[in-house]
């Protein structure tokens, strides 16, 4: 249940934020959406007054509008957040954030990648990545980068359900399995 009001919650603000024609960046909601989302993971006592029913919605407006403030959030981050908790949904914030990045994505025809490596890949290795990777889907793409040492070297590269396995312990693991049988 909560997934699908988030969604809602989340396609809402992507209406506003894509129907403004420009007017309002979507990657700037989306950084502004992230800092608030740290903030309020990071904090204990700010996530129990934004989900305590015992709190009042006025107290927590107040509470959203210093936060707010204190991020330089646009406008339109603000007025969305204080929808939020003034309908209760406070603690739903992060499963709307996560939503409304999914949404865009998926509105704007680009696709999401989790690129795990065994070391840091440069700038220029990404890019050369991520060009790569657009050629090959037929769309952009957005990369999550993360490093597992265990892959000895090389990477997978996730796209939905789809994986591409290009790292040393990959193809171990497959020569192992053809010289077992």
């Amino acid at each position: 249940m909560s997934l699908a009001v988030a969604s809602r919650y989340a396609n809402a603000l992507a209406d506003v934020v894509l129907g403004s024609k420009g007017a309002i960046d979507p990657q700037t909601v989306v950084s502004q959406l992230r800092s608030l989302d740290s903030v309020i993971t990071s904090s204990a006592e700010l996530r129990n007054v934004l989900q305590s029913p015992a709190v009042s919605t006025t107290h927590k407006a107040k509470v959203i509008s210093r936060l707010a403030g204190s991020l330089s959030m646009e406008q339109v981050v603000r007025n969305f957040v204080n929808l939020v908790v003034r309908n209760r949904r406070g603690g739903l914030l992060p499963q709307m954030r996560a939503a409304f990045e999914k949404i865009l994505d998926e509105r704007s025809g680009t696709v999401k990648v989790e690129v795990t490596s065994a070391v840091e890949l440069s700038g220029g290795a990404k890019a050369q990545l991520e060009a790569e990777l657009a050629r090959h889907t037929g769309r952009a793409v957005r990369c999550a980068y993360s490093t597992d040492p265990a892959l000895l070297g090389g990477l997978v590269a996730r796209i939905g359900s789809l994986v591409y396995d290009g790292s040393v312990r990959g193809q171990l693991e497959s020569l192992r399995r053809k010289l077992a049988v």
